[in-house]
């Protein structure tokens, strides 16, 4: 029974980790932008294809062509904002908030007829020579690639934090996110900071779905189950909170992983769930203030 529960945490952390990763670029979106992007999650599809294709066509490592994915994702977010983002960005907050829904969900309907034209509708995963592999610790075993993922995300979080704590520019993205008319009053260029920022946010959900296509697959219609469950996470941590969503992220992870022995298939239901008890008793979020 130890060695039942102790994999299941195991496997729960591995899970959660991919969830809080996909949550700290939608997090950082709506944060500092006040944009929901509802199509974060195609951008986490696109993602794990582009990965695919390097590792098929050119045989590129799937952990060397992060630095590659994230640089694309970037240019695409980026290009995404200017062409449709740019406009909803200088509205009211509830405004933006609603016409952005509207946006997303143009990209959501978009996003996986063209993969389905470029990849087909098949199942795609990235496989290999070490996938599967494991070692033991204490009777549990630990495989290579959730554990390296896990390590992946780590120091993209951290690295992240370093970034909008330590940086001139990080500095500009947490002003930007308090008030923006009174960043630019200071000089701040917002829209700049804008497109930067919803183009980390893309990256980020791009360096995800390189791990999600490692770890388990990909499908021009996956976006929409990753939107939801980062949706989860950033209410679980707090809007704007990124390292609490990667701990969310575990959170969520874990709980799903330990219902499953119980609930079987149903565990699904525990993130919606716990999403509903945030939203009734803690709006703010486990790590937000308030």
């Amino acid at each position: 029974m130890y060695e039942l529960y102790a994999q299941t945490f195991v496997n729960g952390i591995n899970v959660g980790a991919l969830y809080g990763l996909a949550a700290v670029g939608l997090s950082l979106t709506f944060g500092v932008m006040k944009i929901l992007n509802i199509a974060h999650g195609e951008f986490l599809m696109v993602g794990g294809f582009f990965a695919y294709w390097l590792f098929t066509l050119l045989g590129l490592d799937p952990f060397l062509s992060l630095p590659l994915i994230a640089l694309a994702l970037f240019l695409l977010g980026a290009i995404f904002y200017k062409l449709v983002f740019a406009s909803v960005a200088r509205f009211h907050e509830e405004v933006k908030v609603k016409n952005s829904l509207l946006v997303g969900f143009g990209l959501f309907l978009v996003f996986p007829q063209i993969a389905r034209g470029l990849w087909t509708a098949d199942e795609r995963a990235i496989t290999p020579a070490y996938s599967g592999t494991s070692f033991p610790i204490f009777g549990v075993r630990v495989a290579y690639v959730p554990l390296a993922g896990l390590i992946v995300t780590v120091v993209v979080i951290l690295a992240l934090h370093f970034f909008l704590t330590r940086t001139y520019f990080g500095k500009s993205v947490r002003g930007t996110s308090e008030n923006w008319k009174a960043a630019k009053l200071m000089g701040i260029n917002v829209d700049r900071t804008y497109m930067i920022t919803f183009g980390l946010g893309t990256a980020l959900a791009g360096l995800a779905g390189v791990l999600v296509a490692l770890a388990q697959s990909v499908t021009p219609d996956v976006g929409m189950e990753w939107t939801i469950k980062a949706l989860i996470v950033v209410v679980l941590a707090g809007i704007g909170s990124i390292g609490g969503a990667f701990f969310a992220g575990l959170i969520l992870g874990i709980v799903e992983a330990v219902g499953a022995i119980f609930m079987g298939p149903y565990s699904v239901a525990l993130g919606l769930v716990i999403f509903l008890l945030i939203l009734m008793f803690r709006p703010q979020g486990l790590f937000g203030k308030g």
